[in-house]
């Protein structure tokens, strides 16, 4: 009887001792940072092109108070980011340059309630040595003038033509000066990174990019302001997507994205605080 008893505690400690070893000990992340395998745990998250500087910073920073967490991004046009999501690309999270594209995917259910997360403005950019001899919005109506600016279904091609169309109803520029603009523009890019691209390598002589992208631009570049009765402001709203392997890493990356950290690099880098 005292050799089954024994027998009985030794199985009984064994089985405690494999309850306990499972995690090695150790408390698990609130984000769910690691697998049972102890790997790390991958978010991806689609992001449109103008937020590749900041959003590369918040990634980091975000791995840091997350340990075992690897976020990984994709960095496009948001239409083709919005196609690449409707054809079943895995994503996690989605960020939009704008509340159009956004739209398309809430309204296929592909998506959940978007969040706008931070907002931004509208600039022209010029090469550092201004070879189109550029010095205000009036010049950009020059013949000769060579223009780039986004695709009419990129946000920020979108946002240059509301633009123009609001100064053309002003009598300081009008319709006239909206026709010139248009007919100077040589290229329409799919992101707007191509865009500055084409303005730091003086492939044209100005191009309409948001005014975080001059910012990150530097020397390379110089801006013309575009004053506020013409400007546009872009909402940025972010989604967790329906098909996600890992919506609680997303959820709390967006968590990340709103809270006092991540609106603090978004502003370092142009971006403008949701109010």
């Amino acid at each position: 009887m005292k050799r089954l008893g024994a027998l009985l505690l030794t199985v009984v400690a064994a089985v405690a001792l494999a309850a306990c070893g499972g995690d090695g000990g150790g408390g698990s992340s609130s984000s769910g940072s690691t697998g049972s395998s102890g790997s790390p745990s991958k978010l991806t998250i689609f992001a449109a092109a103008s937020l590749t500087d900041p959003f590369t910073t918040i990634g980091k920073q975000y791995e840091a108070a997350n340990p075992g967490v690897k976020v990984t991004f994709n960095f496009a046009g948001s239409n083709t980011l919005v196609t690449q999501i409707g054809q079943g690309a895995p994503a996690d999270a989605f960020a939009s340059a704008d509340t159009q594209n956004m739209d398309k995917l809430t309204s296929q259910s592909l998506v959940d309630s978007p969040t706008t997360f931070t907002k931004n403005t509208v600039t022209v950019i010029i090469p550092a040595a201004n070879p189109g001899k550029i010095e205000n919005l009036e010049d950009l109506a020059n013949d000769g003038v060579k223009i780039a600016a986004g695709a009419e279904d990129v946000p920020i091609g979108t946002y240059t033509q509301e633009i123009l169309a609001n100064m053309a109803k002003s009598s300081g520029y009008g319709s006239s000066y909206q026709a010139a603009v248009k007919g100077n523009i040589v290229s329409q890019e799919t992101s707007v990174s191509g865009i500055v691209q084409k303005v730091e390598l003086g492939e044209v002589d100005a191009g309409y990019v948001y005014v975080s992208d001059a910012l990150a631009a530097g020397d390379k570049v110089k801006s013309i302001a575009i004053p506020e009765t013409y400007n546009v402001v872009a909402d940025y709203p972010i989604a967790v997507v329906k098909e996600s392997k890992n919506q609680a890493g997303a959820n709390s990356f967006i968590k990340y994205v709103l809270s006092a950290d991540g609106q603090k690099t978004l502003s370092k880098y142009g971006f403008l605080p949701v109010e």
